[in-house]
């Protein structure tokens, strides 16, 4: 059996731990790029299948783009090159020879659908245009950790094009929220939404707006962005249209996403000491059952009673752990490392008696469950349980945010002890770089007013914002 670092007391490697020993992903021979395994892939597909369908129902629809951009491409939009140029993967050479023109591989596709879009849009009546792409990007990633910052990863990225300002304004709002209701409401992760400043907006865009999540080290993570580029691209790629007063326009642009980091904040916000603990909205599998047997006849007794479980857990990702080589023990270690909501065990007398013991995998309850009243227990727990995981992450985050007066005094118990500080900020960016000094940064700005003056210099605060140390 594998030992899990200590959770309380060396985070990072229980969470370097604990990816590998669910097998969720396995290293491969290129640095920062992982292989990610069956059971990481099938909560990336789960939250992919929820999202799809979500992205669907707003009016969006999915379409491919190359993975390969010119390089040209990227340096249209000045600010865009200069922000992605450390990380960018660039083909030189290709067929034999050396390319008349780089190639980059694809950081984000806003250049690439641009082009496509200038092709696409001719008259308002073009618009809008809502495309999504799920995909995977490389950004070269000096300190990768698997999930939180790979140089490949996996996301969707949403990209719209508008008549005006506001019908973009409104759409990447719409998606934020969109993004805050999924990750709140099925990953069970309460978040922190507010707007990027200047120096930490996605390059190229007129505003970013964001999610964040402090995990249980007191670290923020950024949980998906959504971006109001309006027209900076649109001039870039000379997309226009002939407006309604048959006048030539441009377009108002947007972009989101989400990514794989999705996987890395679940299993941080919720893991324990015995393994990851897995909202049920994405469990590869939400329910165990474990029969326990010595002899052929009790064998007989219990497996008698699958189809009726099966039955009664139609509507459930079910799993019956028949392994003979393992012993009930250690399924239950295997399947607790592995996050699974909810355990059913079955012996001999269970079986006689028409019932099961229940176990849940947050609480560690048990109880003996009649088999008429399996399903109605089933539903009941898993409830509870996605109940029980949300307001426990939200006590946990409650105690991890503080309100910071000022910087010389929060910041070195936000650097040696991590926490979010909210804080007022004059909006200098000299006053930004400051945080630097304690490894912090701006994570996003509030539309609260709790505090009077800036962080550094003690000028009048113009907003708050939230201060972390981030993944």
């Amino acid at each position: 059996m594998n030992k899990l670092a200590d959770i309380n007391n060396d985070f990072l490697q229980w969470y370097q731990d604990i990816i590998y020993a669910a097998e969720l992903v396995d290293d491969s021979p290129v640095r920062g790029c992982y292989v990610i395994r069956p059971y990481g892939w099938a909560l990336w597909e789960f939250i992919q299948k929820y999202m799809d369908e979500r992205i669907k129902q707003t009016g969006h629809q999915n379409a491919a783009f190359p993975l390969l951009i010119p390089e040209s491409f990227i340096k249209r939009e000045a600010e865009h090159v200069e922000g992605f140029s450390p990380q960018l993967a660039v083909v030189t050479y290709a067929g034999g020879k050396e390319l008349e023109e780089k190639l980059v591989v694809r950081p984000t596709s806003e250049t690439t659908i641009h082009h496509s879009f200038a092709r696409w849009v001719k008259s308002w009546r073009d618009l809008p245009i809502k495309i999504n792409q799920w995909a995977s990007v490389v950004r070269w990633e000096m300190r990768p950790r698997p999930f939180l910052r790979t140089s490949e990863f996996f996301w969707q990225e949403g990209h719209t094009a508008h008549e005006t300002l506001e019908q973009a304004q409104e759409e990447a709002l719409l998606m934020l929220n969109e993004y805050v209701e999924f990750i709140q409401g099925q990953l069970l992760i309460p978040v922190i939404v507010g707007k990027k400043t200047e120096s930490e907006k996605f390059a190229g865009a007129d505003h970013t707006f964001a999610m964040e999540a402090l995990m249980p080290d007191g670290r923020a993570l950024q949980m998906g962005t959504s971006h109001l580029l309006s027209q900076n691209f649109a001039k870039a790629f000379n997309i226009t249209f002939q407006d309604r007063q048959k006048e030539i326009a441009y377009p108002h642009l947007t972009s989101w996403g989400i990514t794989t980091r999705l996987i890395g904040a679940l299993i941080m916000t919720h893991g324990d000491q015995k393994g990851l603990i897995l909202p049920p909205a994405v469990a590869p599998i939400q329910v165990v059952i474990i029969p326990i047997y010595k002899t052929s006849e009790e064998m007989a007794a219990v497996k008698a009673q699958y189809d009726f479980i099966k039955t009664a857990l139609s509507g459930y990702r079910i799993f019956i752990d028949e392994d003979d080589q393992k012993t009930p023990g250690a399924k239950f270690y295997h399947w607790e490392l592995r996050g699974v909501p909810l355990r059913l065990e079955i012996g001999m007398r269970d079986a006689q008696a028409r019932q099961v013991v229940m176990v849940n995998r947050l609480s560690g309850n048990k109880k003996n469950v009649p088999f008429d009243q399996l399903a109605d227990e089933v539903d009941d727990q898993i409830q509870l349980l996605a109940n029980d995981l949300f307001v426990r992450a939200q006590k946990r985050q409650e105690s991890l945010l503080f309100v910071g007066g000022k910087l010389t005094d929060f910041g070195p118990i936000m650097q040696d002890q991590g926490g979010g500080f909210i804080t007022g900020w004059c909006q200098s960016p000299a006053c930004e770089q400051e945080l630097k000094k304690y490894s912090a940064f701006t994570r996003c700005m509030l539309d609260t007013h709790r505090a009077s003056s800036c962080f550094h210099c003690g000028k009048s605060s113009v907003q708050d914002v939230l201060v972390a140390k981030a993944y």
